[in-house]
């Protein structure tokens, strides 16, 4: 994965190249039960491409735009080169990724994907769900890609440019079902700014009520409308950006725990510990421990 850009806080990554087969602007990659680790993707960061990946079967959680996913099988997950991603770590999964760039869909033969609904997600979307037809669908069509794409040759382009046309033709069908009652009301708009408040003062604020005279409403009205529309309680998630960040620090920094736990804005490394300990079922050292191990 190589950087594009970076900023101090948001890096942007461009997609590996891969000689072996034909388009340097189209890649697709197959996981049987492995782990792809890369300490990056571990990093808040942005991808200059489009990248769609089916998960057959999967157990891990990654954010997407300040929002957490818990990876579900038999599902299409994708994102679109402005969103934000992380994930809090790399597990095992079988499915089929595949990412093009915007040069692949202005090739002449690709031009009409743009405008599909999938490629502008005007609904900020991320995760689609498929009946068993629909799996035996996108299977069928990415097994057909992913031959395609192994076979370099003069054809190749064409055909990989048909057989993406109608994989994501069918994916931008759900996306439009999927995705009919998700225009941006009141109390969603509310949610995304109670979640934007989060990132950023995360650190510093962990109470409900702290964000709620931020957004100039009643901590009541606040929970009552984010457990709504999220299903989850308001403080619940405070304390998944601070599991985040902590599992982000534990990993990719030398800092003590105690460092760590004023860094998160916790008085005491005593407390940190037990919050930690509370919602991930291990200690932070616990943790720092195995994760290091596991990619060692």
């Amino acid at each position: 994965m190589n950087v594009l850009s970076i900023d101090e806080h948001l890096p942007v990554y461009t997609s590996d190249q891969d000689e072996r087969y034909g388009s340097k602007l189209f890649r697709m990659a197959r996981a049987e039960g492995t782990i792809e680790y890369q300490s990056d993707i571990l990093v808040p960061h942005r991808k200059a491409y489009y990248l769609l990946v089916f998960v057959k079967r999967g157990n891990s959680r990654h954010w997407v735009d300040m929002r957490p996913y818990e990876v579900k099988d038999n599902t299409v997950y994708f994102t679109v080169p402005s969103q934000i991603q992380v994930k809090e770590e790399a597990k095992p999964m079988w499915g089929t990724s595949l990412a093009f760039t915007n040069e692949f869909l202005a090739l002449q033969e690709n031009t009409a994907l743009i405008n599909l609904p999938l490629i502008l997600n005007p609904q900020n979307g991320h995760e689609l769900l498929l009946t068993e037809a629909d799996v035996a669908f996108v299977e069928d069509i990415l097994d057909k890609l992913y031959a395609e794409y192994r076979l370099p040759g003069q054809w190749q382009q064409r055909m990989l440019a048909a057989y993406l046309t109608v994989l994501l033709t069918h994916l931008s069908r759900l996306y439009t079902e999927q995705y009919r009652n998700n225009e941006a009301s009141p109390d969603k708009l509310l949610l995304k700014r109670y979640q934007a408040k989060i990132d950023e003062y995360f650190r510093a604020q962990h109470e409900v009520s702290e964000y709620a005279s931020m957004l100039n409403i009643s901590a009541g009205h606040l929970s009552e409308v984010v457990k709504a529309q999220s299903g989850k309680p308001a403080i619940a998630h405070i304390h998944d950006r601070l599991v985040l960040e902590a599992r982000r620090l534990l990993f990719h920094s030398q800092d003590s725990l105690k460092e760590i736990a004023f860094d998160l804005g916790f008085s005491e490394a005593s407390y940190f510990n037990r919050f930690f300990k509370r919602e991930t079922g291990l200690t932070p050292a616990e943790y720092r421990l195995s994760i290091r191990e596991m990619y060692q």
